[in-house]
């Protein structure tokens, strides 16, 4: 029986909003830019209190980062917002020869995420941002859990050098950390310790992951939960660390199988310490437009979705 242990939070977007202000405040260098989609982005706050350092680009993303590459190159620390499945598709070439080529300080933020965006639809919905992103030579990735660690996350960024793309969500997220995450970039989380399994979750994923181990605790088994907010650089000693333990290893994600977090851990994995490794995510499809529960479901991203895998993945010790 499922045990529904966790209580509601903000979107991960909220948190990202609240810190960005925040940041504007101490970095006057900041400047943010969107392509007219602040108030569901969340970079509206910003453009409130510090209307002379906000740009709205209007439905431009591959211009809005070529302007914030240029302001990059001046000193400048751009954050600049989308939908993901905006900013890195219509945006990836200019990411590519414009960022990622040059390693320009450029904070890219996607927002709306994965498939629980619902009833937006699949032109919206982003399930190969993390592929990409990883790909770029240079490139920091960040998929927090909920508000917590979205908002701890997003506060380093205004300190932190290079590249980062950082996914956040329209819905709203279970609360994963209650006194804080203290979430370090390139540093995974441990919220459950366990033996007998380790499932390495992120976004989303962490919370039904969680919820997860609770299932499987009626089991018998003894899971454990990795955070992995940073996937590339990905947190390999935390990870090999966890695989001698447990023996087997689940990754579960709100992205396409191919090239995500899973892909990241195995490669890893298979040159640190193989172990049998089973993955919970989109399966080669798009998704198609609904609820959000009811596409969690329909797409195997639910805790009991996570059991199952984590089942078969101790089978094959």
């Amino acid at each position: 029986m499922q045990k529904l242990f966790l209580k509601m939070g903000a979107a991960t977007r909220d948190a990202y909003g609240k810190a960005l202000v925040e940041l504007g405040e101490k970095h006057k260098e900041i400047i943010v830019l969107d392509a007219d989609l602040s108030k569901s982005t969340r970079s509206y706050s910003f453009s409130k209190k510090f209307p002379d350092r906000f740009i709205n680009v209007g439905i431009c993303e591959a211009n809005m980062i070529g302007i914030a590459a240029g302001l990059a190159a001046c000193g400048k620390l751009p954050f600049i917002s989308s939908f993901a499945s905006f900013l890195i598709c219509k945006g990836y070439e200019q990411i590519r020869m414009g960022i990622a080529l040059t390693g320009l300080n450029v904070k890219l933020v996607g927002s709306h995420s994965g498939i629980t965006l619902g009833e937006d639809g699949v032109s919206q919905m982003s399930i190969e941002d993390i592929a990409l992103m990883t790909s770029l030579p240079g490139f920091t990735v960040i998929s927090p859990s909920d508000e917590i660690s979205a908002y701890e996350l997003t506060m380093q960024l205004g300190e932190y050098s290079g590249p980062v793309f950082l996914r956040t969500g329209r819905a709203k997220t279970p609360v994963v950390y209650t006194n804080g995450a203290g979430a370090k970039i390139g540093k995974a989380l441990i919220p459950r310790s366990g033996s007998s399994v380790a499932i390495v979750a992120c976004g989303i994923e962490v919370a039904e992951s969680l919820i997860a181990a609770e299932m499987l605790k009626e089991d018998g088994i003894d899971a454990a939960v990795i955070d992995m907010h940073t996937i590339k650089p990905l947190d390999e000693e935390t990870l090999e660390k966890f695989a001698r333990r447990c023996g087997a290893v689940v990754t579960a994600e709100e992205h396409q199988i191919w090239g995500g977090l899973g892909a990241a851990v195995a490669q890893a994995l298979s040159r640190r310490f193989p172990v049998p490794i089973e993955q919970v995510a989109m399966m080669d499809t798009y998704a198609k437009s609904g609820n959000s529960d009811a596409l969690k479901e329909k797409y195997g991203l639910t805790a009991k979705h996570i059991v199952i895998a984590a089942k078969k993945a101790i089978s094959r010790k």
